[in-house]
């Protein structure tokens, strides 16, 4: 990985796109804090389109599509993505499945999250549970004692044991039936919403994460940056992002903001 100082000016100056994960991205030890807040609104201001692409659920994703400065949302790694139109006053929802098909696909993720809860000891649902629509998030550390690495694993092995999808947050586990992730769903979302074939578009899309969910993000985009506590997770990724910042979590976010406004002569 390079300094994120090592992304030319020139470079930085045409991205118009920036995507990022929010768990120990955008947020530091779980909070919002107001200099992050700040950068996503300045970005939006300065007409750079902010599309935040997290594991957080559903719930979540309603909420952060309607009241943060940010265009869309792609939540539940790829289930779905959600935009807000404040003008026509109304929600625009995608989801990879058909409803019933999330149905039929949810009881079979609340028998084998129970066959997890038992076979790990420690592990727990995630606290956002109840307001997932699509998959299942066994939390290792967030709410729980933090687990070792062997035990992540296990859960890990549990989920594919069983054909489902399974990522690694900063914080969960995740799991899901069908073959979608963070990256699927961004291709769709740009396809839908401006006709633009995300591939195409690589030289003005910056991706900004941490964490193994975050690694089809990172292997795609050349401009692809981890925030500094992305080095805690380097073990568990085959292709780690191309930059890092100096700072961890939302200040790292910070960084990156501040050095794409600055290359845009906005700062």
């Amino acid at each position: 990985m390079q300094p994120l100082k090592d992304l030319s000016a020139p470079k930085a100056a045409k991205i118009r796109f920036v995507l990022s994960d929010i768990d120990d991205t955008i947020t530091t030890e779980g909070r919002l804090t107001s200099r992050a807040y700040a950068a996503l609104e300045q970005m939006t201001a300065a007409g750079i389109v902010v599309i935040p692409i997290t594991g957080r659920p559903a719930g979540w994703c309603d909420h952060i599509a309607r009241m943060w400065p940010v265009f869309a949302v792609v939540g539940e790694n790829g289930a779905f993505y959600m935009r807000y139109d404040p003008l026509a006053k109304k929600m625009f929802s995608h989801y990879f499945a058909q409803a019933s098909q999330r149905q039929i696909n949810r009881q079979k993720l609340n028998d084998l999250s129970a066959h997890i809860l038992h076979e790990v000891p420690g592990c727990g649902l995630a606290s956002d549970q109840n307001y997932r629509e699509a998959d299942v998030a066994i939390d290792f550390c967030e709410d729980v004692t933090p687990l070792d690495e062997a035990q992540v694993q296990r859960i890990v092995e549990l989920f594919q044991h069983a054909g489902a999808q399974a990522k690694v947050s900063s914080i969960h586990v995740n799991g899901w039936f069908g073959h979608y992730d963070k990256l699927s769903m961004t291709k769709t979302l740009f396809a839908r919403e401006w006709g633009l074939d995300l591939h195409a578009q690589r030289d003005s899309v910056l991706f900004v994460g941490d964490s193994p969910n975050d690694e089809p993000m990172f292997e795609f985009f050349d401009y692809s940056v981890g925030v500094a506590n992305i080095e805690s997770q380097l073990h568990r990724l085959k292709h780690p992002p191309k930059f890092v910042t100096p700072s961890k979590g939302g200040e790292g976010f910070v960084d990156v903001a501040q050095y794409l406004l600055s290359a845009k002569g906005l700062k």
